[in-house]
């Protein structure tokens, strides 16, 4: 991209070798998120029999699922802003490198407490890494090829949705070489190390055009503010509530007053503040963080009862239960494409508003039909509602990324594809602790085996209230979101490639 005023004259076989080059590097930084989002699902799947390998408390169960999402929401502000500073692919690359080798160690840990331990390292890796992979497709590619390139986005959600259920089952369900469960975490080994030698290759380094400094007081203060909030929620139910834990919730509050604070202040002294402030200004950015949150919540909750009610409550093997998700994957990945290519541009927020609505109704049948059917319902019959979920979830997923970022300027897009990968995070953090409030706060203690299905299934139900309550807040909020998608092209210069001067016309491949 140039700018029209200085346009350099290139010939057509460099042209179209820059356009294959920036094309190959998307496909890259796919690979890396699709690769962050299997972890994700793959490991929900392989949960049952990770507690009976390890002999794992519920309590270890739900740290090596919120363990992962609390590292990585406490360093995706900072990942993105490192990505500003120090220069996106090189962030990039270190995180996945990272993150293969966290994987590494998941797949040998000998104990539930080196699988947390090697979880939160992974989920810090990932913190490096996925937010470079916003920011990398917001500079290489101009505004009017974004909504194709989300859309593609979206898909790849999709694809990794589907994909991380039905590899971890047939993982866990073929017991390769004995390993169990292990496999679902080495296989990420030869996707990192091949993602490593092809991003090295292709991928263009672009870095935010002034200098800028890391915030290391604003990146304690929010990892404090988090983990006080965070950590209390996910053991509180375990430790049965201890007052310390509710202190230390309110607590969070004024820390996270201090942080807004001190941020405000860094922005006046030197101008590199951790999280720029300036950007919730921005109506749509500002819309989009809460949407995120909100919507993470709702996730955090759904897909851990999910599997605890296929698997536990209902006794499915881990393959059954991920050929059950099929449906839904596939309705996501659908309707995530159409709704950025054909809907949004014509329609606006309205597509978004109406994902939410229809993702109710899907949650609604789905609370039915468990109550009619009981523990003798079957994989086809969740097919419906479970299609209307992803329908509902699709609509949202892909074209809500292209608007909280469409109006964010160049320079600060890894900060800000950083705060809301954090906000989402955050909320899937929290949705994660919330099970233990909403699904295992719905039953006994001390269930009779006899007893265990039919408490799960009323769980379950239970949880999908409160699911549908948070979408309810979602589709309000989503009347703050610009009723008509407005994509702002920054100029050239606005992120220059290493190595070139900044304000001179800038070719990004």
């Amino acid at each position: 991209m140039t700018s029209q005023a200085q346009a350099p004259v290139q010939d057509p076989a460099s042209g179209r070798a820059a356009d294959r080059r920036r094309w190959l590097a998307l496909a890259v930084v796919m690979t890396a998120a699709f690769m962050d989002l299997v972890d994700v699902t793959i490991v929900n799947i392989a949960i049952p029999s990770i507690e009976r390998d390890l002999s794992a408390t519920f309590g270890s169960i739900q740290w090596i699922t919120a363990g992962y999402a609390l590292a990585f929401a406490a360093g995706l502000i900072t990942g993105g802003r490192l990505g500003d500073i120090y220069g996106r692919k090189q962030m990039f690359l270190i995180g996945m490198a990272g993150f293969t080798l966290a994987s590494a160690l998941c797949g040998f840990a000998a104990n539930p407490e080196m699988l947390v331990a090697s979880r939160l390292l992974q989920g810090a890796m990932a913190a490096m890494m996925v937010p470079q992979v916003l920011a990398i497709i917001h500079v290489t590619f101009p505004a009017h090829e974004r909504g194709k390139v989300f859309g593609m986005f979206g898909a790849v959600v999709g694809l990794g949705a589907v994909s991380g259920p039905m590899l971890g089952a047939l993982l866990t369900q073929w017991n390769l070489f004995g390993l169990e469960w292990r496999p679902i975490f080495l296989i990420n080994l030869p996707v990192g190390i091949a993602g490593l030698i092809l991003g090295r290759r292709f991928i263009t380094e672009s870095k935010a055009p002034k200098a800028l400094r890391l915030d290391l007081v604003g990146v304690a203060l929010a990892t404090l503010g988090l983990l006080m909030l965070l950590y209390p929620l996910t053991r509180g139910r375990e430790l049965d509530w201890p007052l310390w834990g509710h202190l230390c919730m309110a607590g969070s509050l004024l820390v996270f007053g201090a942080f807004v604070a001190y941020e405000k202040y860094k922005a006046r002294k030197d101008g590199s503040p951790l999280v720029e402030l300036s950007l919730f200004k921005v109506k749509s950015f500002a819309a989009g963080v809460a949407l995120q949150l909100t919507f993470g919540i709702a996730c955090g909750i759904f897909f851990l009862v999910w599997t605890l009610y296929m698997q536990i409550g209902l006794g499915w093997s881990p393959l059954r239960a991920g050929a059950t998700g099929i449906p839904f994957s596939l309705a996501v990945s659908a309707a995530a494409g159409l709704s950025v290519q054909k809907l949004v541009p014509r329609f606006g927020r309205k597509v978004l508003q109406t994902g939410a609505l229809t993702m109710a109704a899907g949650l609604m049948l789905y609370i039915w039909e468990a109550g009619r059917y009981g523990t003798s319902i079957h994989a086809w019959q969740m097919a419906l509602p479970l299609i209307v979920m992803g329908v509902g979830m699709g609509l949202i997923v892909a074209p809500l990324t292209d608007a909280v970022l469409s109006e964010v300027p160049r320079e600060h897009s890894g900060s800000a594809s950083g705060l809301i990968n954090t906000t989402q995070q955050m909320g899937n953090a929290l949705g994660l602790g919330l099970v233990s409030v909403v699904f295992f706060g719905a039953m006994d203690d001390r269930l009779a085996a006899s007893a265990v299905g039919t408490a799960f299934a009323e769980a379950f139900q239970h949880s999908l209230w409160w699911v549908v309550a948070v979408l309810a807040v979602i589709f309000v909020v989503m009347f703050a979101l610009p009723a008509r998608p407005r994509a702002v092209e920054a100029p050239a210069s606005a992120v220059a490639p290493v190595g070139e001067p900044v304000g001179e016309p800038v070719l990004v491949p």
